[in-house]
């Protein structure tokens, strides 16, 4: 059985041990804090990654992200090709009054055009005015920090080590071409005949 008045005395003790301990103040705004670095701020775009395959926009489970574009024909690359089209972006938004920072959306999208920011200071006083254009979305993206070092003792990633072998595999190309051009230019020396010595002068 309890103690009458136990759970007062405990919670006295914590006020008593608080007391005697110094306070930490945080100085915001004019100190601003150290947020981790995967700190869930606010999604930045790099519109140049987004193909509008509109695949971060079905994935959302709150239906927050709003984009609109258009199909332009591109000409042929080569004679006698074949015209293709391509979407262009028109628009990008998304309105974080509906968005709950699942991060959904940055990780289904196969371009990386959305990145995590650690910008947090985005309030507004109107809830119509969260809900944020592309372009926005581009001026937080140039507050997102770069990736974490690799581990010294990871593996080296397969797309890293394919593009390093086709660069030496390029270069050693080069160099063997450039070789076998310099050897082509080199002036020849002329062939002189050699004297030759009649047997029977020994």
């Amino acid at each position: 059985m309890p103690i009458p008045g136990s759970g007062l005395a405990k919670g006295l003790a914590v006020t008593l041990r608080t007391m005697t301990k110094r306070a930490h103040t945080a100085q915001y705004p004019e100190v601003q804090p150290e947020l981790p670095p995967r700190t869930r701020g606010v999604i930045g775009l790099f519109e140049e990654n987004c193909t509008v395959c509109m695949l971060c926009a079905r994935e959302c489970p709150d239906w927050c992200i709003y984009i609109d574009s258009h199909k332009e024909t591109v000409p042929a690359a080569t004679p006698g090709g074949r015209e293709r089209s391509r979407n262009v972006l028109d628009r990008f938004a998304i309105d974080f009054s509906l968005c709950m920072y699942c991060g959904i959306c940055i990780e289904v999208c196969p371009f990386d055009a959305l990145f995590w920011s650690p910008e947090f200071e985005y309030a507004e006083t109107d809830i119509l005015e969260l809900t944020h254009e592309r372009d926005k979305l581009r001026e937080w993206m140039w507050t997102v920090p770069a990736p974490p070092a690799l581990d010294p003792a990871a593996e080296e990633p397969k797309e890293i080590a394919g593009a390093r072998k086709a660069a030496e595999k390029a270069e050693a190309a080069a160099a063997a071409a450039a070789a076998a051009a310099a050897e082509a230019a080199a002036p020849r020396a002329p062939e002189t005949d050699t004297p030759t010595t009649p047997e029977g002068d020994a």
